[in-house]
C-alpha cells in the first residue's frame, strides 16, 4: 500500500480549506472520522459545553487544520452542508447485483437527457473503485439522499460527509478528475432533491423517496425503520440497526424492493446515528442476509 506523508495529506486539507470547503481527519488509510465520539468525548477543549460531531468541529481555519495533521497521515474528510456543497457520488455495481445492472454514471446521464440537459461541467473526483463524486454548491439545505433519483446515484449535502481527494484508502487514493470550477447546483436537480430540511444534528432522518419498482408498504416499512435507526441514541444504535434491517429483509425476498435501495437507506440512518460506516455496512449486510434466508412465502406471511 502507497504510503501518503502526513504533509502531502495536509496539503490537501489546506487546498480544501482554502476553497471554503470545512475538513475533518479521518482514520489513516480509512473513511472514518479520527475524531472522538460520543462515549468518549472528554467533555474539554471544543467539547467543554456538550459533545460536537464531526459536522460541528470540520473548520476551514489553517492553524486548527494544521495541529490536527501534525499529530498523524489522516486522510480528508469534507463536511458537505457547512461547506456549501452538494455531492453526487456515483457508483459502480456492487458484485450482489446483476451482471447488466447500469452503474450510478449511466444512470445520471440518463437523468440529464430526461432532463433535457448536458451533464453538468463541475469539479470531479474519482473513487478508488471507479465512481465519481461531483461536486455543485448550493446554499439550500438539502438532505443526504440514498438511491432517491436513481440506483448508485446517492447525495452528500447537510449531515454527509465526503472523502477528498488526495486521500487513500486500500484500494487506492481519491483524484481529481476533472479540475473544474464547481458548478451551481443545476435546477433540475435542486428540484429533484428538495425535500423539507433536517436540523443539523438532529439525529433525524430526512424523508426518504423510494425508487418506483418499490411497493408502497414496503417503502413506508423503510422509512419508518430508517428514521428509528437514526434517531436511535448511543448504546442502542447497532442492535437498532439488526432489528431494523432485519424487518426489511422480507420485502427483499418477495422482491418488493431492491436490496441495494434497502442497504443504502441504513447506511444514511446508521450514519446519521453516529455509527461507523465498516460497522454498518457489515450489520446490515448480516441482517437482511438473515431474514432473506429465512423469510416466509409470501402469502404466508
Amino acid at each position: 500500500m502507497p504510503q501518503l506523508t502526513p504533509n502531502a495529506l495536509l496539503h490537501a486539507a489546506l487546498d480544501c480549506a482554502a476553497r471554503g470547503w470545512h475538513v475533518h481527519p479521518l482514520r489513516p488509510h480509512a473513511k472514518g472520522s479520527a475524531l472522538h465520539g460520543e462515549r468518549a468525548c472528554p467533555q474539554t477543549g471544543p467539547c467543554a459545553d456538550g459533545h460536537r460531531k464531526w459536522e460541528q468541529r470540520a473548520t476551514t481555519d489553517p492553524d486548527r487544520i494544521r495541529t490536527a495533521w501534525s499529530t498523524g497521515a489522516y486522510n480528508v474528510g469534507l463536511a458537505t452542508g457547512p461547506s456549501n456543497l452538494l455531492v453526487v457520488d456515483l457508483d459502480i455495481p456492487k458484485a450482489t447485483d446483476s451482471a447488466d445492472a447500469p452503474c450510478g454514471a449511466t444512470n445520471f446521464q440518463a437523468l440529464c437527457e430526461r432532463a433535457g440537459r448536458p451533464w453538468p461541467a463541475t469539479y470531479t473526483v474519482r473513487t478508488p473503485s471507479g465512481g465519481l463524486h461531483l461536486y455543485f454548491h448550493t446554499r439550500s439545505r438539502l438532505p443526504n439522499t440514498a438511491g432517491t433519483l436513481a440506483p448508485h446515484i446517492d447525495t452528500r449535502a447537510w449531515g454527509g460527509n465526503i472523502v477528498a481527494a488526495g486521500s487513500h484508502t486500500p484500494h487506492g487514493t481519491y483524484t481529481v478528475d476533472v479540475d473544474h470550477a464547481v458548478a451551481e447546483l443545476p435546477d433540475w436537480l435542486h428540484s429533484a432533491l428538495d425535500t423539507p430540511p433536517v436540523p443539523s444534528g438532529s439525529g433525524r432522518l430526512a424523508p426518504l423517496l423510494v425508487p418506483g419498482q418499490s411497493s408502497r408498504r414496503a417503502h413506508v416499512a423503510l422509512q419508518r425503520e430508517t428514521a428509528q435507526v437514526a434517531g436511535t441514541g448511543e448504546g442502542g444504535r447497532n442492535q437498532r440497526l439488526l432489528e431494523g434491517a432485519r424487518a426489511l429483509g422480507r420485502f427483499v425476498a418477495w422482491g418488493e424492493i431492491p436490496r441495494h435501495v434497502v442497504e443504502e437507506a441504513f447506511q444514511a440512518a446508521g450514519d446519521a446515528a453516529g455509527l461507523a460506516p465498516g460497522e454498518c455496512r457489515t450489520t446490515i449486510r448480516s441482517a437482511l442476509d438473515w431474514s432473506i434466508r429465512t423469510a416466509r412465502p409470501q402469502q404466508t406471511a
